[in-house]
């Protein structure tokens, strides 16, 4: 006999190699049994500014990975990817329209969610945390630019390969935190579905004052906003709870 509290469902388009975002969501959730998560992958191994890297983001691929997801009754999908921030938010609302064309299920981005966000919590002015190199930041700076976002700081680890995001460690993280921190913007973001960013969310504001929006935290908010489903806890940026 099915329950009679039904679960929201949401479905995940999730890099290849990405080894944060499955675990780390559910992480998020907790002991929540209202939300269950389900994942289909597509092949993404690299982040650079060439085509070979682009290519990886085809929408064709996409739809058919938001169709297989379809299949499940979710109710809502999410290409849990940022490369909407250096492609630009365009591409990703067109890529969204694609998805719900060929789904009729309500659907975001990584890209898309820190756009509501932004909207939704008034921040204009960020600092930007990426393991990407200072030319994917400088794409992102540029395209966030494009939609009134001002970066007034931003710091990256120079890392290309999308496996390795996923074993930086909190350590690693401080340090550049704190100095982005301290140019008081409006929030600090972590951008990459492959970095732990919060895992430390509530250390740094705690610590500095600083919101922070982390990409898994914000994607997901982002979900259960749409789903209609309770948000998530302070601890994982204190924006994003209840």
């Amino acid at each position: 006999m099915p329950s009679a509290t039904p679960r929201t469902r949401i479905g995940m388009i999730v890099p290849s190699s990405n080894t944060c975002l499955e675990p780390q969501s559910y992480r998020i959730l907790g002991d929540r049994e209202d939300v269950t998560i389900h994942f289909t992958r597509i092949p993404v191994t690299r982040i650079a500014l060439d085509d070979s890297s682009d290519r990886q983001f085809d929408p064709a691929v996409m739809r058919a990975a938001a169709q297989l997801l379809a299949t499940a009754d979710v109710d809502v999908i999410a290409w849990n990817g940022t490369s909407g921030s250096w492609l630009g938010a365009d591409h990703d609302r067109e890529l969204v329209r694609d998805i719900r064309d060929a789904t009729g299920i309500p659907a975001t981005t990584s890209t898309l969610a820190y756009m509501e966000a932004f909207k939704a919590f008034g921040t204009e002015r960020i600092g930007l945390f990426t393991p990407y190199t200072e030319d994917v930041n400088q794409a992102i700076m540029a395209s966030y630019e494009r939609d009134g976002i001002k970066t007034v700081a931003h710091t990256c680890l120079g890392l290309s390969d999308n496996e390795s995001f996923g074993r930086v460690t909190d350590d690693e993280m401080r340090p550049g935190s704190l100095e982005l921190a301290a140019a008081a913007p409006d929030a600090l973001i972590y951008l990459c579905t492959n970095l732990y960013g919060a895992n430390i969310a509530a250390e740094i504001e705690g610590g500095t004052g600083v919101p922070v929006l982390d990409s898994v935290a914000v994607t997901l908010w982002h979900c259960l906003k749409l789903a209609g489903s309770p948000l998530l806890a302070p601890r994982w940026g204190r924006l994003l709870a209840d």
